[in-house]
């Protein structure tokens, strides 16, 4: 299975980033399996660090042997239990069972808007999920350990014009 890293410098070498752990899943490295989220992920990062250029590492994943060797948490869709976890790692509070590999929905900057008021209590959990139901979340997975990245491989390096990524997809 093909999955995409969007960033403003190729990422042929993975490495789970310790530092940013307020992220949804915690710790890990993170792809998508959406071309057009990694795509636009790296636009994001280059207009906000004004430098590098967008590009997408694109890995093939051994997903049948991972899935039988790694500790895999998945979550289908938003719900509350995804809710929870999200919350509780976002805001360093998770104490709860540790993965190899996470694969979820992303929090996108829509979603953050939502989050950041269900964690403030301005809004329950159900009306959070419903807020969060038409943004069509694409699938994220975070590799939280040097084991689960051992089942990635980097198979290419797009970066240039918007037009030459359009080509591959």
């Amino acid at each position: 299975m093909k999955l995409y890293h969007g960033s403003t410098v190729e990422v042929r070498e993975p490495k789970i980033l310790t530092l940013v752990n307020c992220l949804d899943f915690g710790a890990a490295f993170y792809i998508t399996s959406s071309f057009n989220q990694a795509l636009s992920w790296s636009k994001t990062k280059a207009h906000r660090r004004k430098i590098g250029r967008p590009t997408v590492s694109i890995y093939e994943f051994d997903e049948r042997n991972a899935f039988q060797t790694l500790k895999v948490k998945e979550f289908f869709e938003p719900t509350e239990e995804w809710l929870d976890f999200v919350v509780a790692q976002r805001s360093r509070r998770y104490r709860g069972e540790k993965f190899d590999l996470i694969i979820g929905p992303v929090a996108d900057d829509q979603a953050i808007t939502v989050l950041d008021k269900h964690i403030a209590g301005q809004y329950p959990p159900k009306m959070a999920l419903e807020l969060l139901e038409p943004q069509n979340l694409v699938v994220q997975y975070a590799f939280t350990t040097i084991k689960a990245l051992s089942y990635l491989k980097c198979i290419g390096v797009e970066n240039g014009g918007v037009n030459e990524w359009m080509l591959i997809n």
